[in-house]
């Protein structure tokens, strides 16, 4: 079995009262997800969320604190790959989600009521809650 280690952002903004995040659907499966990529030789994990905030999302954020790992599997050219996640909850700071890459079809602010029901993955959803429990 493979292994691969990722990193990515939940990025939020606070716009008048409500505080908006970034959601990402990703071209290939089409799946709403937060942003995220593996950790290049060299990276270390918040490198790597900075980095794929800026590709996947458009965006520019800083780093307000890590959230719990989440793990899966899943098949890839019929080999099982197991996938850890380490996602940092970001702060928006500057850019346009407009700019986003190839990687994703789509990125969207939404109120933060309203993204646990458009994410698309289980693992997903969970950290997320421990986000929305520091951004309370």
């Amino acid at each position: 079995m493979k292994f691969e280690e990722s990193a990515g952002g939940i990025v939020y903004k606070k716009e008048n009262s409500k505080t908006l995040i970034l959601i990402t659907q990703h071209s290939a499966h089409h799946g709403w997800v937060f942003p995220k990529g593996l950790i290049d030789k060299g990276e270390d994990k918040e490198t790597t969320a900075v980095r794929e905030v800026k590709e996947e999302g458009g965006v520019e954020a800083k780093i307000i604190k890590e959230l719990p790992a989440v793990e899966y599997f899943y098949k890839f050219e019929e080999q099982t790959i197991k996938k850890k996640v380490t996602y940092l909850l970001m702060e928006y700071t500057s850019g346009n989600i407009a700019d986003h890459d190839w990687e994703m079809e789509d990125a969207q602010w939404l109120e933060i009521d309203k993204v646990e029901e458009k994410l698309s993955y289980k693992t997903d959803k969970q950290v997320f809650q421990k986000a929305q429990e520091l951004l309370k």
